[in-house]
């Protein structure tokens, strides 16, 4: 499966130039299976209305990416910033196919440190879907410092963590990329935006990481980029099977 992350400046609160962005990067993605955006991608993270910014997305954005999905071919997935009719916000990763089916997962672990549970509901529920074939795990970042709610448990082959991760931390979002793909065996595809937001500065290092903890790519750059992978699901196979520390895990359960 081939895989591009694109790593975004998010503009902040303005979902239609987000949106004009993307179309125009997603032109140039041939032979692409998966195209994979940031958390928030066309908001950026505002947990609090300031100056009249949009908090939460304009509502075109799943009708637009289920159109760029059906015209390029191609598998759409980030989140966005929801508000329900019934008023409930939620940060909701969207997983959309090439012939418009719509995967969904709602943030599980909420940044109270940002403030974001006093404004989104959390997911309540783990949210693995099939394509071409891999089994791929959804995930919102701050889920990435907990792994017992990512464990492998014999049913995916790779997870997507899309984030607004910030500079002051990117050591931590480095490190952690690579352990949940090593205590997991599996190839985790990390996708960071870059840029500033009303509170603080994104720089970036997105990478797929395959089962050894190896980046098949890595941002090399703190700008706005677009990376490409190419992910070899029998050899990760064959590596559980030769290698399969899985089966000693502890038996942690999520309900």
């Amino acid at each position: 499966m081939r895989v591009a992350l694109f790593q975004q400046d998010v503009l902040l609160s303005d979902p239609v130039g987000n949106r004009e962005k993307i179309a125009s990067v997603l032109s140039h993605q041939h032979d692409c299976d998966l195209f994979i955006l940031p958390e928030m991608f066309t908001t950026g993270f505002c947990t609090k209305k300031q100056n009249g910014m949009i908090v939460c997305d304009d509502g075109e954005t799943l009708p637009w990416i289920i159109q760029m999905a059906k015209q390029y071919q191609l598998a759409i997935a980030g989140s966005v910033a929801v508000q329900l009719d019934e008023g409930q916000r939620f940060n909701r990763f969207y997983f959309v196919h090439p012939d418009g089916k719509v995967c969904t997962y709602d943030k599980h672990h909420l940044f109270t440190y940002g403030h974001e549970d006093s404004f989104f509901g959390a997911g309540d529920r783990r949210v693995v879907v099939d394509y071409k074939g891999w089994r791929i795990l959804l995930q919102v970042c701050y889920d990435i410092r907990f792994p017992v709610f990512s464990r492998y448990k014999g049913d995916y082959d790779a997870i997507i963590y899309v984030a607004n991760f910030p500079a002051l931390r990117i050591e931590a979002w480095r490190s952690l990329i690579r352990a949940r793909a090593i205590e997991n065996q599996c190839y985790v595809m990390a996708v960071n935006r870059v840029g500033k937001d009303q509170v603080t500065d994104y720089n970036g290092f997105s990478a797929v990481i395959d089962a050894y903890g190896q980046a098949v790519v890595e941002a090399d750059r703190q700008s706005e980029c677009v990376l490409t992978a190419c992910l070899d699901l029998q050899r990760q196979n064959v590596f559980r099977k030769r290698f399969p520390t899985w089966k000693d895990a502890d038996p942690f359960h999520f309900d």
